[in-house]
């Protein structure tokens, strides 16, 4: 029988970051259940905001690196027009050169954005995958799902769920479902359980009888009379963040809930327009001639329209908490580039290149001086091999065959090793000595 699995996930770094996020997430939970609103919704937009506070240093970085690298573009255009056509290596060495020094004088690196990204990634991958699989990370939601499981498992190990013959569960448990090993079964329940919405799982309450089970004396699943946990959790201002919008819209409409239409709706739309407003108010590339640049900024500002568009049709078929922090991350951001926008422009980039000039002249004077010391070194040490090289050097050609064919006489050094130029200077000083005992 194929099992059922949405765990941690366990992808290197992805999963150790999202282990860290988790505990985040976990943290938050576990304070506002204390103060009496355990809710999904509220608990992703306050780590929405602690995880963007965390990241603010890097996204600082990135837009003064931005910033600076607009302003030194134009030297960089230079150098490559003033090359232009030219491949040999001699002038392909004095153009890396001349770059390198721009980038000190800036003091920007030439692989910044892409380690700024590099670092960025791994966490908005993790982000997500903590926001769609929150049962796996926050402990008190895991464990009232678990109850529910452990129940399933001992009617008929989970065989209703892949075999029910409602498309929904069946198209959930084929996406999400995958052999497991023993001991597994429960964690894949719980996270196939966490992605029905409320219909489908009233269903399932019906066929395993789980109407009644409790987590620490309070019904998991809403009664006609009663609200469960589940629900609670999920429940945010009518919407539950476990149905997509596209299912909302299609139960309260037939109902003619027509508030929870307007909801769900609104969820993709504002995800759309927050996501547009982030994109206007990130700092634009400078126009240029260059004919690369012009292409690349007309691909930024195709997916720049497109992305928007994108966001909105993932929120609507999503479910609405993946939808909830798409939106509160889009607006998080943008209020935080309105703040990093006022920071990048009351900085004096004019001090800062002279700074790095300053910083990069010391730097190449070092070296300067480090390179003349070596060069020193060497021609002392060069001297010194001549010197010794030239040991003996008055001798007739006939002499010096006579001293090269002297085998292990009185005196010879033991340590050099054959055909050196210690054992070279040792024939001759053995030669020297035995004419002198002549």
């Amino acid at each position: 029988m194929n099992l059922i699995l949405l765990t941690q996930n366990s992808t290197p770094i992805i999963g150790q970051v999202a282990w860290i996020l988790g505990k985040i997430m976990n943290g938050i939970f576990y304070v506002i259940d204390l103060i009496g609103i355990p809710n999904i919704g509220l608990a992703i937009i306050l780590f929405t905001i602690v995880v963007n506070l965390l990241m603010l240093p890097l996204n600082i970085r990135q837009q003064k690196f931005s910033k600076l690298s607009a302003k030194m573009n134009p030297e960089i255009q230079a150098i490559d027009a003033k090359y232009k056509g030219r491949t040999d290596q001699e002038a392909m060495m004095a153009k890396n050169q001349e770059i390198q020094t721009v980038y000190a004088k800036y003091g920007v690196s030439a692989s910044g954005s892409c380690v700024q990204m590099l670092i960025q990634l791994p966490i908005l991958f993790a982000l997500y995958r903590v926001i769609y699989a929150i049962p796996a990370y926050v402990t008190k939601i895991g464990d009232t799902f678990r109850v529910l499981a452990d129940k399933i498992i001992s009617v008929d190990q989970g065989a209703f769920l892949q075999n029910s013959g409602i498309d929904s569960i069946s198209s959930t448990v084929s996406i999400y479902g995958k052999a497991m090993v023993d001991g597994t079964l429960s964690n894949g329940i719980v996270d196939v359980l966490n992605k029905l919405s409320s219909a489908d799982l009233a269903v399932i309450s019906d066929h395993y009888g789980l109407s009644q089970l409790t987590y620490e004396g309070q019904l998991i699943l809403s009664s006609d009379t009663t609200r469960g946990l589940i629900d609670t959790y999920n429940n945010f201002f009518g919407l539950n963040m476990g149905d997509s919008p596209s299912a909302l819209v299609g139960n309260a409409w037939a109902v003619g809930a027509w508030g929870i239409v307007i909801g769900a709706v609104m969820i993709p739309v504002l995800s759309a327009v927050t996501q547009w407003i982030n994109v206007l108010l990130m700092p634009q590339p400078p126009k240029t001639g260059d004919e690369r640049a012009s292409s690349m900024a007309a691909s930024m500002k195709t997916m720049n329209l497109f992305m928007p568009l994108m966001s909105a049709w993932l929120c609507f078929t999503l479910p609405a908490g993946m939808g909830l922090y798409w939106v509160a991350g889009s607006v998080v951001r943008s209020i935080q580039q309105v703040v990093i926008n006022k920071h990048i422009d009351k900085m004096d980039f004019d001090d800062i290149i002279q700074k790095n000039s300053a910083k990069s002249a010391k730097k190449l004077e070092k070296m300067k001086e480090a390179q003349e010391r070596m060069n020193a070194y060497a021609n002392m040490s060069t001297k010194s091999i001549q010197s010794r090289a030239g040991y003996g050097s008055g001798l007739s050609e006939k002499e010096k065959d006579e001293a090269m064919k002297s085998g292990t006489g009185s005196g010879q050094s033991t340590s050099a090793k054959p055909g050196s130029m210690m054992d070279k200077a040792n024939m001759v000083k053995q030669y020297n000595e035995k004419n002198n005992n002549r």
